[in-house]
């Protein structure tokens, strides 16, 4: 069989942080003689050469080369390209990993869409991922009609044949941005390119110990003369015009002026900030024509001239100001609504904790010059945003809050002036509402609210929260498309999360009164403090000292939509005389169906069957559980100290 996907991973010293990359390589869904693994040690001087070796032995797909450190991580990443058997090569960090059918997804997309370059959507865990990029699949997309140079990092998926057709390869060598260099060719010599976004595929991680290459402080100098040869690049294969300064516009956005903004460049000492500066003055003296920083964000432009014009003093008094900025997120209904949790918002930008204002007639006008101070530099920005907020937007996502995986979710907006005081400032307001269908997150878990806002220079994101604790709208738990979902309250902040998959307690079902359950016939009834869109097949377990039944049910929408009514046949024929505790089972099609203990038992006697308490168990029986618990609780210990036998 043919292999379809190499992949190549560069090793240097990861240590255990290898050992999740490994993992997910091994898991992947494409059949195991369709894709192969290279493993390229670039002079590791830990115990990895040794694991990677035994680890070859072990499993056929694995393979390792050996070499003398290189410096970086170009010169592996070549070994690894020549040594492939692959139709496609695609590129992973020793300390990431994958999703479990990334492989299969990617090969079969850049296939059916004759890419040669496939970019997967990513999820950063520590670290700053592609966010627009990867709203929406793009089968098609160029440097024009998407924002793929938002994405430079090397984890992607190459046709080998493209590769080797215009001679494309790593720079070699201690520097840094030699994926710079290799992904802005590859984008621009590329028949197509494919973004695929419905499913994650590449987990970026910050390592615990912060020892990424990319998070070392680099040297300004060398940095910037590397980055010269990006834009290098992009001259050799662009034209002068909006293409070239919409590229161009990435470097300085991105490597320069958000470098200069706000904490980021507060955090760092002062001999270094001003060595930095100096560099990235350079560049943009040297490098950058005025249609480059006018398509930026009003507070970017303001940092490129102060840059432009040699100003480092007033672009840290900026940065002062800016550090302030923040956006917030305030909580209005959340609810059940036709299948799907509907959740409104008002988001907005504080300035020092306080609703920030602009001036009630702003217009929009160039910046041609730098402010001559920063009090001009922050009128002219707030100026700026008033005049585009037009075109400002606020969007909801759900982050798992295992992995940092996020999506989008619907969203419905408005834009709202708010007058303040004599009506000569304005509060800038975006009011959403956004619609959560729990059917299309892909995994149980719990998924965190987020708002991400974009307005003037800001995009950032926050906590949809906190809610007031005396206002909180608290719905119950739901129970949509055969799975659990359960909005609460975060403690102590107060912001939204989403639970899906919860059991036992989590699910309020021990708030059900005795007095709300009726048995009449051969049926139970019940109101369960759970939504349900329409009539839901469910399970009844009842259990007594020397016997389990079990009987279908049904959960129907009642009380207005915001309760559901249980109903289900009781085996009465069965039931013999005692108590017979109750459990329900929510998705009874699960592969192991889990039930979900009811506050309220059944007795059966005389031919007859009436609601009762749960018995409560005795004191001896509550001694021994407790030991019980006491004594798994100091094996799991014992266990995790390493003590006793093999």
């Amino acid at each position: 069989m043919p292999v379809k996907v190499s992949v190549i991973v560069p090793v240097y010293n990861p240590g255990i942080y290898i050992e999740d990359c490994i993992a997910s390589l091994q898991r992947q869904s494409l059949p195991p003689d369709e894709y192969e693994v290279i493993f390229v040690d670039d002079g590791s001087t830990d115990e990895t050469p040794a694991r990677l070796d035994a680890l070859a032995t072990e499993d056929s797909r694995m393979k390792v080369i050996h070499q003398e450190n290189s410096g970086w991580s170009g010169k592996p990443r070549n070994v690894g390209i020549e040594a492939s058997r692959g139709e496609f090569v695609m590129f992973v960090d020793n300390d990431d990993y994958l999703g479990d059918e990334a492989l299969e997804r990617m090969y079969d997309y850049g296939v059916a869409n004759g890419a040669d370059v496939v970019v997967g959507k990513m999820a950063g865990k520590g670290r700053g991922v592609p966010v627009e990029l990867f709203r929406r699949n793009h089968p098609r997309a160029t440097v024009e009609n998407a924002p793929l140079i938002d994405s430079l990092t090397p984890h992607k998926m190459f046709r080998r044949a493209f590769l080797d057709r215009i001679g494309l390869r790593f720079p070699e060598g201690r520097r840094r941005l030699e994926d710079h260099v290799f992904i802005a060719e590859a984008y621009l010599r590329a028949e197509n390119v494919s973004v695929l976004s419905d499913y994650v595929c590449y987990y970026h991680l910050r390592r615990d110990d912060s020892s990424n290459a990319g998070f070392e402080r680099f040297d300004p100098v060398g940095y910037f003369k590397n980055l010269r040869e990006a834009l290098d690049v992009v001259e050799r294969y662009t034209e002068p015009g909006p293409v070239r300064d919409k590229l161009f516009r990435r470097w300085l956005r991105v490597e320069m002026v958000e470098r200069l903004r706000a904490r980021r460049l507060l955090k760092l000492p002062d001999d270094y900030r001003r060595e930095l500066f100096t560099e990235i003055h350079e560049v943009v003296v040297e490098r950058f024509g005025p249609g480059v920083a006018a398509g930026l964000q009003p507070t970017q432009q303001v940092v490129a001239a102060l840059t432009a014009a040699d100003r480092y003093e007033d672009v840290v008094s900026f940065a002062q100001w800016e550090a302030g900025v923040a956006p917030k997120a305030a909580p209005g209904h959340v609810e059940w609504r036709d299948g799907s949790l509907s959740l409104g918002f008002t988001a907005e930008y504080t300035s020092g904790g306080e609703p920030m204002t602009f001036p009630a007639d702003a217009e929009a006008t160039p910046l041609d010059d730098a402010p001559k101070d920063v009090t001009e530099a922050v009128e002219w920005v707030a100026a700026q945003t008033a005049a585009r907020f037009g075109q400002a937007t606020a969007d909801l996502l759900l982050r798992e809050r295992s992995s940092a995986a996020q999506y989008f979710q619907p969203v419905r907006l408005t834009r709202e002036t708010v007058p303040v005081g004599d009506g000569e400032e304005v509060r800038l307001a975006l009011r959403a509402t956004a619609t959560v269908d729990p059917a299309d997150l892909p995994r149980d878990g719990v998924w965190d609210a987020l708002v991400r806002v974009k307005l003037g220079g800001w995009t950032r994101e926050c906590r949809l929260g906190p809610a007031p604790t005396e206002s909180r709208p608290t719905p119950d738990a739901g129970v949509v498309a055969g799975r659990t979902a359960l909005p609460y309250w975060t403690e102590p902040h107060g912001n939204l999360s989403l639970e899906l998959g919860p059991r036992g307690k989590r699910l309020g079902l021990g708030r059900v009164q005795q007095s709300a359950v009726t048995v009449t016939g051969d049926q139970v009834r019940a109101r369960l403090p759970l939504y349900v869109p329409g009539e839901t097949e469910v399970r009844l377990r009842f259990v007594s000292a020397r016997q389990i039944l079990e009987a279908p049910g049904t959960l129907s929408p009642a009380a207005g939509g915001t309760e559901a009514a249980l109903a289900a046949a009781l085996p009465a024929e069965s039931l013999s005389g005692g108590v017979w505790r109750v459990a329900l089972c929510l998705a009874p099609d699960a592969a192991r169906p889990l039930y979900t203990g009811l506050p309220f038992a059944l007795r059966a006697a005389d031919g007859r069957v009436q609601v009762a308490p749960v018995p409560q168990p005795g004191v001896a029986l509550r001694l021994a559980r407790r030991a019980r618990r006491v004594l798994r609780a100091a094996r799991r210990k014992v266990s995790r100290l390493g003590i006793g036998g093999q």
